[in-house]
């Protein structure tokens, strides 16, 4: 069994996804919690494009996890960018990254990658957990 299908996805991740379009991409800072093959959490970003730049915006994460696979639910909870992202992506071999693609449907689509945090272990988000 790989590494990675041993190791929970709990923890902070730093994240980047980009657009279809010549825009910067954005960053983001994902917390996220693996129970079973659930995944739950929530996303901060701060908006670096467009007429929102320097906004911060809220969203929750729903989805699941199949050995290396990823998949997850955003929604945005921010007015005036109250809608949902669909994340496909694949967990590397030590567990540190996940990269994938995004998409609104019938809107936007592009690349995402995320890095896990090495400011916050799993033990200690796990002694987090526990004590919530």
């Amino acid at each position: 069994m790989p590494q990675a299908e041993k190791t929970s996805l709990t923890g902070l991740w730093h994240g980047q996804f980009s657009y279809p379009l010549a825009m910067a991409p954005e960053f983001f800072i994902a917390n996220l919690l693996e129970t079973s093959e659930l995944i739950g959490g929530s996303i901060q970003e701060t908006v670096q494009n467009g007429r929102h730049k320097g906004k911060i915006f809220h969203a929750s994460i729903s989805g699941h996890r199949a050995g290396n696979q990823v998949q997850f639910t955003k929604r945005d909870e921010t007015p005036p960018r109250v809608h949902s992202v669909h994340y496909e992506g694949m967990l590397n071999a030590d567990a540190t990254e996940i990269e994938g693609t995004w998409t609104v449907p019938n809107a936007w689509s592009g690349k995402f990658l995320m890095i896990r945090s090495t400011g916050i272990t799993q033990k200690a988000a796990k002694n987090v957990t526990e004590k919530v």
